[in-house]
């Protein structure tokens, strides 16, 4: 371990809770290099929806490699990128009615982001951008920006702004929504103070945030919202989208047809990076090179995003298979909540991304305490929320029964080591 602690930059962060030196992944598992397993719940962030080094993608990007096929392409044409778009389009876009264009925005979520509410500013001419709390978007300054957790801000070291934040739903108490009366009727007063936004960014899910889940009814009444003021609507599905909350798209089960959505982790299938820019297409008002980087043809993740989508999204198997796993982890972690009945836990969740939020428990650390239990008992899964106070599950979405079962006994008898149960 020496050679990290004396190279790598201080900022690491995952591999603090995690000491151990892993050297291979199969499935929902990594192995460290003494050849311990770890089942894996925290799937790269869910970069790896798929699991690790899934078997049809490893095939089309061995061969893509022995075949001397193109590696890196800037934004250039190539088989590999032509391969991709007629998939994407046929599997996912054209059985969903969405009328997108692709932007091939950079290499990771941000970058997607980014783009996005550039491209909102150019097209509406206004500057000034609606958020939500506790929403996370990114590292950079324009995704920070709209983003929340007050740490991630402040590393900015800059002023962040042209940003105003609102309440996301369930914010002010679960059994209120605010959203019209807030934001709907600051922007029909003239006198409110509040500018004309150019867009509106929601996560239809919070997953950094704490696992926040926003009610189909909200995501309805924010996309009439903004299309009655002509404001532009980004959905920001990073980490949600690729079916980690059933459907290809989180916002499908809204019914809503976002303006732009944001897409990146697992869209590239193998981890590889990769993020889209979906715009309608009469948003695309770029002229050429006015959003351009070195990562946007890296080809290797064209390969395997399309082999995952050919494998994966031919049909409705997968979307079944994560909203049935997705009821019993609720029900798995509803039984292990009602075991701790006087710590107030609350669980939270669609799909194969769930909350076990220990915000009632007492200090901040006791979810973080649950974290490192599990990893001694060979469960890798992180905290997420402005405190660390939400354990975040985040299952690979080819888990196995027998390999969510165990998962969820780990968390249960984490929970039990910290609690005293």
């Amino acid at each position: 371990m020496s050679v990290f602690e004396a190279l790598e930059s201080g900022v690491r962060s995952y591999s603090r809770s995690w000491p151990v030196v892993f050297s291979r992944g199969r499935g929902a598992r990594l192995y460290t290099e003494q050849g311990k397993p770890y089942l894996d719940f925290f799937a790269g962030a869910g970069a790896l929806n798929y699991g690790h080094n899934e078997p049809n993608q490893q095939k089309a990007l061995l061969d893509y490699i022995a075949g001397d096929g193109v590696t890196h392409s800037l934004d250039m044409f190539t088989t590999a990128k032509r391969d991709f778009l007629e998939t994407f389009d046929e599997l996912v876009l054209r059985p969903r009615g969405a009328e997108y264009k692709v932007v091939f925005a950079g290499p990771g979520g941000t970058n997607a982001v980014e783009a996005a509410l550039k491209l909102a500013r150019r097209v509406t001419g206004r500057q000034l951008v609606v958020s939500f709390t506790r929403g996370f978007h990114g590292m950079t300054l324009g995704a920070l920006a709209v983003s929340g957790n007050a740490r991630k801000r402040a590393a900015a070291g800059v002023q962040l702004t042209n940003v105003v934040s609102m309440p996301y739903d369930g914010y002010l108490g679960s059994d209120r929504s605010d959203l019209e009366y807030l934001l709907g009727r600051l922007l029909s007063d003239p006198a409110s103070g509040l500018d004309l936004p150019a867009a509106v960014i929601v996560e239809t899910v919070q997953g950094e945030g704490g696992v926040n889940v926003a009610r189909v009814e909200w995501l309805r009444g924010l996309s009439d919202l903004c299309r009655r003021h002509g404001i532009l609507l980004i959905v920001d599905d990073v980490q949600m989208g690729c079916g980690r909350t059933g459907g290809f798209f989180s916002y499908e089960d809204a019914g809503i047809v976002p303006d732009m959505v944001c897409l990146s982790k697992s869209i590239g299938g193998y981890g590889l990076p990769l993020s889209l820019t979906l715009i309608r297409p009469e948003l695309d008002v770029w002229k050429p090179g006015d959003h351009s980087g070195t990562f946007r043809g890296v080809s290797l993740a064209f390969v395997t995003g399309a082999q995952a989508l050919r494998t994966y999204w031919s049909d409705k198997a997968l979307e079944r298979s994560t909203r049935t796993k997705g009821d019993h982890v609720a029900t798995a972690l509803r039984s292990t909540a009602e075991k701790f009945a006087s710590a107030g836990l609350e669980v939270r969740g669609r799909g194969l991304v769930w909350g076990l939020d220990f915000g009632a428990a007492g200090e901040a650390a006791t979810a973080a305490k649950v974290c490192a239990a599990a990893f001694d008992r060979g469960l890798l899964v992180e905290t997420s929320g402005a405190l660390g106070e939400v354990v975040k599950l985040l299952p690979p979405l080819i888990v196995d029964d027998a390999e969510l079962d165990e998962g969820l006994q780990i968390i249960d008898d984490s929970v039990g080591s910290v609690l005293g149960g």
